[in-house]
């Protein structure tokens, strides 16, 4: 709470003039966000280093630049961008959503743009919330209560919405906690045999980051690209309130599977750990 709130009171001097001066909420959102994300990066070092005597906190938090690591980030994009294509191919295959040709220079712009909007989004969500809120959650609580106070946190903070928006697409929450799990466990799959918790080396980074990047990814080229089409055939609860595959059966199911995948490969009898 004590970095929060120190990043709030150097990051809204400049963020609320933005938001008092655009009207596009869309707008303020991609000017303000990536400040507030600088700022983290520019204090985290410091804080690591006064707080914990830590010189070198990013790497404690899975942020390692090794070939292992960018071994196990290509590794998640491609289970997270394949699973996800899967998942609506499945869909197309039961007629419940119809293909589009999209014209190639609209789907090869939405495969580049998503390419790089999931790794951005995978690498700052990642390193905020299984990187600095796991570690302090870890260092307190254990695996446990860090593994679901984590999910929990990063669904909340995700479905920050007006009253009458939380009650529509509910279904959404469950989604983002078993998300929250699945990245958990995929970072944890990559700790050494025998680390107790509080030890420094909580597992990398590069696995959640590109597992995180992999999903944004083949949704972005679904929904931007155009290429598929809800046929109506099956209700929303089971396709996804507002096209979104996390707030549906069908994504739940999806998301159950992943969960117990990444989970298995986390345990330390799995070939994974």
């Amino acid at each position: 709470m004590g970095l929060l709130l120190v990043l709030l009171v150097c990051w809204l001097p400049i963020a609320a003039p933005i938001a008092l001066w655009v009207k596009d909420p869309n707008t303020v959102t991609l000017a303000t966000m990536p400040l507030l994300f600088l700022g983290f990066l520019l204090l985290i070092g410091r804080w690591g280093k006064w707080l914990y005597r830590d010189r070198r906190i990013l790497n404690t938090y899975g942020l390692i630049a090794t070939r292992q690591n960018g071994k196990e980030l290509l590794q998640g994009l491609a289970i997270g961008l394949i699973s996800l294509l899967g998942l609506f191919g499945i869909q197309g295959g039961l007629g419940w959503l119809n293909w589009q040709i999209s014209p190639s220079t609209l789907l090869f712009k939405s495969v580049l743009e998503g390419l790089i909007v999931g790794l951005g989004t995978g690498f700052a969500e990642e390193l905020v919330f299984r990187g600095w809120v796991l570690d302090e959650l870890q260092r307190d609580y254990g695996d446990k209560i860090s593994l679901w106070g984590n999910s929990l946190l990063f669904a909340l903070l995700h479905f920050i919405k007006p009253l009458s928006e939380v009650f529509r697409t509910f279904p959404q929450f469950p989604g983002l906690v078993l998300l929250g799990l699945t990245l958990v466990w995929a970072k944890r799959s990559t700790r050494q045999p025998g680390q107790p918790i509080g030890a420094v080396h909580q597992g990398r980074l590069g696995l959640p980051i590109g597992l995180h990047a992999g999903l944004i990814w083949g949704y972005y080229i679904i929904n931007v690209g155009q290429i598929a089409q809800y046929s109506g055939r099956v209700p929303e609860w089971i396709t996804g309130v507002d096209q979104n595959p996390l707030a549906g059966g069908a994504g739940l199911l999806f998301l159950v599977g992943l969960a117990a995948y990444m989970g298995w490969r986390s345990r330390p009898s799995s070939m994974f750990y």
